[in-house]
């Protein structure tokens, strides 16, 4: 049996089709991402933001929890497995929502997405980690989210597109099948991981640490290890501010009277500027550290956000939906190496789990703060308040979080 060897360049035709098979489950939600808030109040009638953003939510806490459960399973039962299950999933959403007579089919699609995007991006990610180096985790990480996010925004200008000068359905959601069937054939390509991982736990630090049980890593990575609870705090607060960014985006730059290909774009940017950055930003944490790159990204999000406040014009947005993209793609990539450094190979997966069960909860949460504050305020005083979050987020990460890199791989 030929050595397992740890490495981008040395595995990189597994690690490419790794990469091009997120970009495909990142389009799952691209596609729904700029038309669905705008299906709600034209086609359903739906005239409380609480109850527009109601997709969200069931989209956030779904993928939260089976996020937790995915890492463990896939310890278990292996990750490619877990990958084809989660394809599986994802058939169903585009079908619902197509044929979707009432509002309730759109949550339960969004249900399924959420279990579609747990089990998929979460395997993907946990994968390329598998085969990377140490020392290339973050790169390793930065270009999965690359990948994904890419998706996301190609197809969330693509579907406002189709929206605009066809119609805002069926046509979009006919991508997400043709996305779901090249998903299910690139997934079959894959090779499992299981041989890096038995090869990593070989290490002693990993033996000395294999024994732990799901509610110690839990526990472990949700408050005990000051360095795990900073990243999912930080996790969770990127994601509110996404949830909200999602479902009140299209809703904002339609009171300021933008065309839906307009608002196509802007709300394109943000995810375009977040997946392209990662390129960058997940390997300068390889060079310059995790901390630093996680406390100032937080920053960066909560100024963001204000300034979409403060100026007005097409120009304006698109710049701020970029920075806005730039301070999520400082710390995605970053939080996920992270967490890499710390867990141990054994449990890895299953604090990665954990770590993305409480970032995705941000998506439910994000989208329940952002429509409570809508309807008791407004949509501005909405955007203005959840930014709050991400910003006391970088603070602790600044003042509490120790430097997680390696010094050697």
């Amino acid at each position: 049996m030929a050595k397992i060897k740890n490495g981008i360049k040395e595995n990189l035709l597994l690690f490419s089709i790794l990469v091009l098979t997120n970009f495909f489950v990142g389009a799952m939600v691209g596609v729904e991402r700029t038309v669905l808030p705008i299906i709600g109040e034209d086609q359903f009638g739906l005239a409380s933001t609480s109850a527009a953003l109601s997709f969200i939510v069931s989209f956030g806490f779904s993928k939260a929890i089976i996020n937790y459960f995915a890492g463990a399973i896939a310890d278990r039962f292996g990750r490619k497995r877990v990958l084809l299950i989660g394809w599986g999933f994802g058939l169903f959403v585009p079908i619902l929502i197509i044929f979707a007579h009432a509002w309730w089919v759109i949550v339960v699609a969004n249900i399924l997405l959420g279990i579609n995007q747990g089990l998929a991006w979460s395997m993907l990610v946990n994968m390329k980690i598998d085969v990377a180096k140490a020392t290339q985790r973050g790169t390793a990480v930065g270009l999965n989210e690359f990948a994904g996010y890419s998706g996301v925004a190609l197809f969330a200008a693509l579907s406002g597109y189709i929206a605009q000068n066809v119609a805002l359905r069926p046509e979009p959601f006919l991508l997400g099948i043709g996305i779901v069937i090249i998903g299910i054939i690139l997934s079959l390509f894959v090779k499992d991981t299981e041989p890096f991982i038995r090869e990593q736990m070989k290490g002693k630090g990993a033996q000395q640490q294999s024994n732990m049980s799901a509610k110690e890593v839990f526990a472990e990575s949700t408050w005990r290890n000051k360095n795990l609870s900073n990243a999912s705090f930080s996790g969770l607060t990127t994601n509110l501010k996404d949830g909200m960014a999602w479902g009140l985006f299209p809703l904002y730059f339609a009171t300021v009277g933008l065309s839906v290909s307009d608002i196509g774009i802007i709300v394109a940017v943000y995810p375009a500027a977040w997946g392209i950055f990662q390129l960058f930003t997940g390997t300068l944490s390889d060079k310059w550290g995790r901390k630093r790159l996680i406390a100032s990204g937080m920053y960066v999000q909560a100024i963001s956000l204000w300034l979409i406040l403060l100026v007005d014009g097409f120009l304006w947005w698109f710049t701020a939906s970029a920075l806005l993209g730039l301070g999520t793609a400082m710390v995605y990539p970053t939080l996920q190496a992270a967490i890499s450094d710390v867990a141990a190979p054994s449990w890895r997966a299953s604090s990665m789990g954990v770590y993305r069960f409480w970032r995705d909860t941000g998506y439910a949460f994000g989208a329940l703060f952002a429509g409570l504050f809508a309807d008791l305020f407004d949509v501005s005083w909405a955007i203005g308040l959840v930014a709050l979050l991400p910003f006391i987020a970088g603070a602790f990460a600044q003042f509490t979080m120790d430097e997680t890199l390696p010094n050697d791989g």
